[in-house]
């Protein structure tokens, strides 16, 4: 019996960091509420195995269920009809064994009916969900929408909407419109307040709109009339209980057929507001789409490691030329860089989990009492990490997924261009996660700050005097040449005092920050666990040096008189 949880032991050693001890008093408080529910946690090992049942669940479900409707479910897709949507039965199949399982509302507080998880071992179940059927993913893992109504809204929206979602019920993020796309300052969807009905109203249109006719909706809509700018622009609170709304069609995707994309017609529907008018944008959009972010990084991981499955198992099996085709160098290469990739853009992304947990639990703790000093520079302090290391995930492992998916079908040669090998089904589902929820060149606009003010750089030569096993000595002193590389080349670029040239480099240089990133965390791991990740770490220093290697000679080379010949 399959478990993608138990198959793949990467994913118990990022759990059992020793981060997660603080994070797990964290989010206890003290382990307070196990006098009041019997599942509650006594301590810290007890928090631990408790994670380790549920994602062991998680696993199976994924692995006997979810794995086999994937390819039922990419055929027969979605059905609209009369302004509404039936998911595919396979799929249907899915959320009842999920939300049977209790594996709904997972991070929220007991008293609304949640597990009360941390971030980590929520985003590795959604992990272990992109693995099996990435659509899917997309629908299930929207639940983490309840995280921005449970930060912003207020005790009564809490105790209304929180404990609907961890019965089971969906969510969806309202956001783009057709003339509003990743330029969210330019959303229209009007919201105007009923005075009679002591409501607002919303009409208007939204597009691309993931799982658009779930049961609650986050809707960014402007409120405020005359405006044009993002201080005009509030969140609000639909429920499909109340109608109003109707689904004009779901959109003929590439892939992730299962999660049905939807434009949206509001027609004076009844909704509430969320949090504060006039910071929809400024503030709730910005903590949704972190916690967005964070979950297509989880996707493509999960991506990544399906790819990396299918491509292996074919490698095996399939024969030419009197042997098997894994023993051919030009295959095992790229099975080798597929697993490097994988390794290294897990740890980026469980860094990062990490780092959110700590800073959202003590954000959390602080609305119920004041943070002593120490806890309001700790709460700062991986708030800052969780904001650098975000776009990296995010960006990264959404290339990442990309790049082993294609490698994945190139193992299998003709035969990955044929519709009944799974390879092409995660081709067409990864290519999305680069996309949607900031394209990577906007991941690059959010992190190119962190790299011109030194934050990364700083982190780097931290990480370099981290201690290391004698067997990787040699790579993280390869590490530490890649990080005086990356210093090189941002100091050059900023040393022109030029905006565009800035902007032309950037995703260099955010690529470079990233691969020297990695690969510490990498070389930390395989210090641990050699058995695990000490082939990853030789194979991606070296990889990733390479990649190093080239930005740096091309911002070294590079003239700014040649801007004008990519202009054209």
């Amino acid at each position: 019996m399959a478990n993608f949880y138990t198959e793949v032991p990467e994913l118990k050693f990022q759990l059992e960091n020793p981060l997660m001890e603080r994070i797990c008093e964290l989010k206890e408080r003290g382990y307070r509420d196990k006098d009041e529910f019997d599942y509650a946690p006594q301590d810290y090992a007890d928090a631990m195995d408790s994670y380790n049942k549920v994602l062991e669940i998680t696993g199976e479900i994924t692995g006997e269920i979810i794995a086999a409707n994937a390819e039922g479910v990419d055929e027969e897709g979605p059905h609209h009809a009369d302004g509404r949507v039936e998911y595919a039965s396979g799929t249907r199949q899915n959320l009842e064994a999920m939300v049977g399982a209790g594996l709904n509302g997972m991070t929220m507080p007991r008293r609304f009916g949640g597990l009360n998880f941390p971030i980590t071992p929520y985003t590795m179940c959604a992990e272990i969900v992109a693995a099996a059927d990435a659509g899917f993913g997309n629908i299930w893992s929207l639940q983490d929408c309840i995280e921005t109504l449970y930060e912003f809204g207020t005790d009564d929206q809490h105790s209304r909407f929180i404990p609907r979602i961890c019965a089971g019920e969906t969510m969806s993020m309202d956001l783009t419109e057709p003339d509003a796309g990743s330029d969210l300052l330019s959303v229209m969807l009007k919201a105007t307040f009923d005075e009679a009905h002591n409501c607002w109203r919303l009409n208007g249109v939204k597009r691309f709109i993931t799982n658009g006719d779930a049961d609650l909706h986050l809707v960014l809509a402007r409120s405020e009339e005359g405006t044009r700018d993002g201080r005009g622009l509030s969140m609000f609170i639909y429920d499909k209980r109340d109608g109003g709304v109707n689904v004009r069609r779901i959109e003929n995707k590439l892939g992730i057929h299962g999660s049905p994309t939807c434009e949206l017609v509001y027609k004076n529907a009844k909704a509430e507001l969320c949090g504060d008018r006039k910071l929809g944008l400024i503030k709730y959009v910005m903590a949704l789409m972190n916690g967005a972010r964070l979950g297509i990084a989880a996707q493509s991981v999960g991506l990544s490691q399906a790819a990396y499955n299918e491509g292996l198992a074919y490698a095996r099996e399939r024969k030419q030329f009197g042997k098997t085709i894994i023993d051919f160098p030009a295959v095992y290469d790229m099975l080798a860089l597929m697993k490097a990739k994988l390794d290294a853009g897990r740890a980026l992304l469980y860094q990062t989990a990490r780092y959110v947990d700590i800073y959202k639990a003590l954000e959390d703790i602080a609305r119920e009492r004041k943070l002593t000093p120490e806890e309001r520079q700790e709460q700062k302090s991986y708030a800052k990490l969780a904001d650098a290391f975000t776009p990296l995930a995010k960006g990264m492992n959404s290339e990442y997924a990309n790049q082993n998916a294609y490698d994945s079908i190139q193992i299998h040669g003709g035969s990955g261009f044929m519709l009944e090998y799974a390879c092409q089904r995660i081709y067409r589902d990864a290519r999305i996660t680069s996309i949607y929820e900031g394209t990577t060149q906007l991941q690059v606009v959010a992190a190119i700050r962190y790299v011109t003010n030194g934050a990364y750089l700083t982190l780097l030569r931290e990480f370099d005097t981290l201690a290391c096993s004698e067997e990787m000595a040699p790579l993280q002193a390869r590490v530490q040449a890649m990080t005086d590389s990356f210093e090189a080349a941002v100091n050059l670029v900023k040393e022109a005092q030029d905006q565009e040239l800035l902007d032309f480099m950037a995703r260099r240089l955010y690529e470079m920050a990233a691969l020297c990133i990695m690969s510490h965390l990498l070389l930390q791991d395989a210090g641990k666990s050699p058995e695990l990740f000490a082939a990853s770490a030789t194979v991606y220093v070296n990889y990733a040096q390479a990649e190093v290697q080239k930005h740096a000679v091309f911002v070294q080379r590079f003239r700014r008189e040649e801007l004008a010949l990519y202009r054209k």
